[in-house]
């Protein structure tokens, strides 16, 4: 019990960074608006946090423009060391208008940095983009460069499409804006889709809420003692191990069915703008379904129907998908393709934090440790679930927040990936 106990309070420490940041997208992103007349224009759009980390800006996750402007031209000159253009018609050089404007997001506000190319009137055939910002002090970071306006490629109503998707491992590539290719937006989307599942703690945790019981079953209580059947080494915790494989694989693949055929239906109704609801109200709610999927675990809610709370609180996991197409911009002609690929992607990143988990949970199923472990991080779930509902429900930053950005629990935040 005591080796128990340390290891939860180990558990917590490591976790504690988990608690804060349930959506933390580690990625910057270059838009571009290339005309007929006036040439190609664009913006860097920086994450708070990135300000933060690189720049050690005290700004916070939300900052005003006035808080930043202090600050504009040490980060312009950052990136315009670590961010090239050229084409077959020569290099282009980044000039800044002066401009910046900020994008509101329930994770962190995007600082916005406008600018243009020199002697980009002529238009050429290709842009070629070597990018280094960023990638050296986080080598998890990734860049998304997309169009937003191209007259060479008839993109003429604000549609958005994606260009080029790099990180650490590809800092440059080539894209045409004579002509534009479907097939690599949608690429770079399926991409998005898998990041974005992987870096959403909260869409994670809740998975592995719903996965723990997987390699388990509660035993059936005598209707006349009101105690177990039979007794065992289980006994006190009402649980025992599927003896088989395929009722363990069978409990997954129905619970990952019904989450997915949920968050696919509001991802939809959301990105079309049929339905639309507060960010707060989703994300409050995405933090409560962490905790009620983990309390589930602990005293059965809905017994034998553990579909029940996939399904529900999946719907409202799609509206938090949605809003992350909404917060990248990408409306229009090409809405349903970068739909369908965000979908696709979410299902892979899904898929594959399943397939590193459940193994291992059907590995130690039958040792007498794991339903004693299972509640215990079942209760640990309840108490990350808490915080993150008490700080989106009422739009507060809890202590633990400035403990993260503190130097003493920053390399730990950065260690798991969410500084």
């Amino acid at each position: 019990m005591k080796k128990l106990i340390l290891s939860l309070i180990f558990g917590l420490f490591l976790l504690a960074p988990l608690v804060t940041f349930g959506h933390q997208p580690k990625q910057s992103l270059i838009y571009l608006r290339i005309y007929e007349e006036a040439g190609i224009e664009g913006r860097f759009e920086v994450n708070a946090n990135e300000l933060i980390h690189v720049f050690g800006l005290d700004v916070g996750l939300h900052p005003s423009i006035e808080q930043v402007r202090p600050y504009q031209d040490k980060i312009q000159a950052y990136l315009l060391k670590n961010a090239k253009f050229s084409s077959e018609l020569g290099s282009y050089k980044i000039v800044f208008t002066g401009e910046i404007t900020k994008l509101n997001l329930n994770y962190g506000d995007f600082i916005n940095f406008h600018f243009r190319l020199e002697n980009s009137k002529n238009l050429p055939d290709s842009l070629t983009l070597d990018y280094n910002a960023f990638f050296n002090e986080d080598p998890t970071h990734m860049c998304l460069v997309a169009m937003e306006y191209n007259w060479k490629a008839g993109l003429i109503n604000n549609e958005h499409i994606v260009a080029l998707y790099l990180s650490e491992g590809e800092r440059n590539g080539t894209f045409s804006i004579k002509e534009t290719s479907l097939w690599k937006g949608f690429v770079a989307m399926v991409q998005q889709g898998i990041w974005h599942i992987w870096i959403g703690m909260d869409h994670i945790l809740f998975l592995v809420a719903l996965i723990l019981p997987s390699v388990v079953r509660r035993r059936k209580k005598n209707q006349v003692t009101g105690g177990f059947v039979e007794k065992s080494k289980y006994s006190l915790w009402g649980w025992e191990p599927v003896k088989k494989f395929r009722p363990a694989f069978m409990y997954i693949l129905k619970i990952v069915t019904f989450f997915t055929i949920a968050h696919t239906i509001t991802l939809s109704l959301a990105s079309l703008e049929i339905i639309n609801l507060p960010s707060r109200v989703v994300e409050s709610i995405i933090a409560f379904s962490v905790g009620l999927a983990a309390y589930h675990n602990i005293r059965p809610i809905f017994k034998g129907e553990d579909w029940v709370i996939a399904f529900v609180f999946g719907l409202f996991h799609g509206f938090g998908f949605a809003s992350v197409l909404g917060d990248l911009g990408f409306r229009g002609e090409y809405l349903s393709l970068s739909l369908v690929g965000f979908n696709v992607g979410v299902e892979i990143g899904q898929v594959v934090i399943i397939a590193a988990i459940f193994p291992i949970l059907y590995f130690i199923r039958n040792n007498r440790l794991y339903p004693k472990l299972m509640v215990w991080l079942s209760v640990l779930l309840i108490i990350i679930s808490s915080y993150w509902l008490i700080e989106r429900a009422f739009d507060i930053d809890l202590p633990l927040d400035e403990m993260i950005n503190s130097n003493i629990l920053y390399p730990i935040a950065h260690f798991v990936g969410l500084k």
